[in-house]
């Protein structure tokens, strides 16, 4: 899951065990948890020393942190979205909609995630230091929101708010039951309606009369 630029060069040793170490790191707390996750046990699975886990990483908080930035930095790559005043609104919702399920859905996503709120419970301060992160995710809609009611295609008076109410509809359907187990992910159909509900519900608050 590790992200390296060597679009000019080939990886170096250092870069190759930095992912390794990322990797294997992201098992490790998808699938015990972070407080049950050692600096060992990564060590072992990702086949360096402890030492170089360490040489890396200076602690397993350090270690968490890269990964969800990891994370992050995939989900608001798929929340970017360029208005375009020629494309239905219908259609550009959609698109990002599509774009930040498939985000969501990855494994390493959701076991992060579950991650996440399990030490947010076992430690009640710990989620407030990543939430401002977490928010970051959806920076590119209130952009696109706003384009549109400057085109006059939507009437909304705070964009940030009306981007929170898309992305809590879309994530209730599709995200927060599979990260508490409640739910299977959707299938293809059942992720087009739930995506086709939310741009409907949306739209039927916030479009301009006559677009």
């Amino acid at each position: 899951m590790a992200e390296m630029e060597t679009k000019d060069r080939p990886p170096t040793r250092s870069e190759l065990k930095h992912a390794a170490i990322i990797d294997a790191a992201a098992h490790e707390f998808r699938e015990g948890g972070f407080a049950a996750t050692s600096m060992d046990r990564i060590a072992e699975r990702a086949e360096v020393s402890k030492r170089t886990v360490y040489n890396h990483f200076a602690n397993k908080d350090a270690l968490f942190e890269a990964i969800l930035e990891v994370l992050w930095d995939r989900a608001r790559s798929a929340a970017e979205i360029d208005y375009d005043p020629e494309v239905p609104l219908e259609d550009q919702l959609g698109a990002l909609a599509h774009r930040k399920l498939d985000v969501l859905a990855d494994p390493n996503y959701l076991g992060l995630a579950r991650a996440l709120v399990a030490e947010a419970i076992r430690s009640p301060g710990f989620l407030e230091e990543k939430w401002a992160q977490l928010a970051e995710e959806e920076a590119g809609l209130p952009l696109w929101i706003q384009a549109a009611a400057d085109d006059g295609r939507l009437s909304v008076e705070d964009p940030s708010v009306a981007a929170d109410q898309f992305m809590v509809l879309l994530k209730g359907f599709a995200f927060w039951p599979q990260v508490v187990g409640v739910l299977p992910p959707p299938s293809i159909d059942e992720r087009t309606q739930m995506i086709d509900s939310v741009v409907e519900l949306f739209l039927a608050r916030y479009r301009s009369a006559g677009h």
